[in-house]
């Protein structure tokens, strides 16, 4: 796939043959055939490469790509300049175990990371392999670092798939079936999600009754604030919808954990690293937590996450924590990388493209009923379907069959939460990659109103 062909001559999306091709078929069918039954496919594309915002399967079908492996694109597939940092990492050593050893990578991405944290306090950065290893050890650091036991989470929260990071999520049965007993002591209470919002949505402005409620009721009848550790809080949830609490929310939240001495966790693992148009969602609040959590976008694909905290918050004891393959020096290489790129080449764009692509989904939304909701910051953008505005009824199936017809023509969506799109591209997306995405969204919206 040449660089030259796609960025002067723009041959994407296109569709040489209905995916899934035949090469896709054998290799869905091989996989299929031996890998565990628990991987949930959304639709059968087969990558055999990707430059950009671009998607090439085996059969040599292109697709613009507006869902970046989940957010995990940040700059694109395969950017020359993370590529290169990898290729010199991996030509010096692959492996050493940062939690016994030293290497420069390793220090100098906890201390870029250290140094990008919002608020003045000192940071210090433990390394993961991953976002869900992230929560887990962040359940374990506020809970050694308080002396509590509690912790408080939100309806509709994803931080993960292992035992403490489900006993966390609380977005879809689905994914808690079967696994239970759950770490104790988790307590969930519902988020700002302003559109179905059980205290005020009929109300003309937020009452914060969500935050409130926090202490008039669970801390009343459930459990002692001076048991309970930390709250976990995406700033803007992912899995359950996109969805943007309302101004001051996290602020309210921050004043609730300083009245009670309890530590707030933000976890962008999906909004950190330029994802929002800033490096970390919370800096719209203003907001420094006591413990970030970032991952997925921080290497463009290579696989790393870090525990971001206040020094005061992580002083436990060497041997306490550690990781074989956390902060592995190829990782490191990677994510150093693409902080540079986010940090001063693209957040510019993220605020541009998320704007337009902002605007022509509310010019949607005038045109399609089914459009409940269009909500989100930078290239982090939610679109609810329902069943009609008065009764803001979910609507499922339509988001469902959006991304179905979408990939058929060329573009990679997701759904999230219920009812909800979800648009998260790299965040190297021009106006041609916007108003083609436009484009093809609306040639669905038209043909499934026919």
């Amino acid at each position: 796939m040449s660089r030259t062909v796609i960025d002067e001559g723009r041959d994407y999306p296109r569709i040489v043959v209905t995916p899934p091709g035949p090469k896709a078929r054998a290799i869905v069918e091989r996989q299929d055939r031996w890998a565990s039954t628990s991987y949930r496919k959304e639709y059968p594309l087969v990558v055999a490469r990707g430059e950009r915002a671009i998607v090439e399967d085996v059969d040599g079908n292109r697709f613009l790509d507006f869902m970046g492996g989940i957010a995990v694109a940040a700059t694109g597939h395969a950017h020359p300049k993370v590529v290169r940092a990898i290729q010199e990492a991996a030509s010096r050593f692959l492996h050493i175990c940062g939690s016994d050893f030293y290497y420069d990578g390793f220090a100098a991405l906890c201390e870029r990371l250290a140094r990008l944290a919002p608020g003045s306090s000192k940071k210090r950065v433990f390394l993961t392999n991953s976002g869900t290893e992230a929560v887990e050890g962040a359940i374990k650091l506020a809970r050694q670092s308080t002396g509590r036991a509690a912790l408080i989470a939100f309806t509709g929260a994803f931080h993960g798939r292992t035992m403490g990071g489900l006993s966390l999520t609380a977005s879809k049965a689905a994914q808690r079936a079967g696994f239970g007993p759950f770490v104790p002591e988790v307590h969930h209470v519902p988020y700002g999600y302003r559109y179905r919002c059980d205290y005020c949505r009929r109300e003309p402005a937020c009452t914060m009754r969500c935050v409130t409620a926090i202490e008039d009721d669970l801390f009343v009848k459930k459990v002692d604030p001076q048991d309970v550790a930390a709250i976990f809080v995406e700033p803007i949830q992912g899995e359950g919808g996109y969805i943007v609490p309302p101004p001051g929310y996290l602020k309210a939240l921050r004043e609730l954990c300083d009245r009670h001495g309890i530590l707030l966790v933000c976890d962008e693992v999906q909004t950190g690293i330029g994802r929002t148009g800033k490096m970390f969602a919370c800096e719209y609040d203003g907001l420094e937590p006591d413990v970030l959590l970032v991952s997925k976008g921080l290497a463009s694909g290579m696989p790393v996450g870090a525990i971001i905290a206040k020094e005061s918050v992580m002083r436990w004891q060497p041997g306490t924590h550690g990781s074989t393959f956390g902060g592995n020096p190829v990782c490191c290489a990677a994510a150093l990388a693409t902080i540079d790129l986010v940090e001063h080449e693209l957040l510019p764009g993220v605020t541009t493209m998320g704007e337009r692509l902002f605007a022509g989904l509310r010019r949607l939304q005038e045109r399609y009923p089914s459009i409940g909701d269009v909500r989100g910051r930078g290239l982090m953008i939610g679109v609810e379907f329902v069943e009609g505005r008065d009764t803001r009824e979910p609507a499922p199936a339509i988001p469902h069959d959006l991304v179905e017809r979408a990939f058929k023509k060329g573009l990679l969506l997701l759904g999230a939460g219920r009812s909800t799109l979800r648009l998260a591209p790299p965040l190297v997306i021009d106006e041609y990659d916007v108003d083609t995405a436009l484009r093809i969204i609306e040639e669905c919206l038209r043909e499934m109103a026919d």
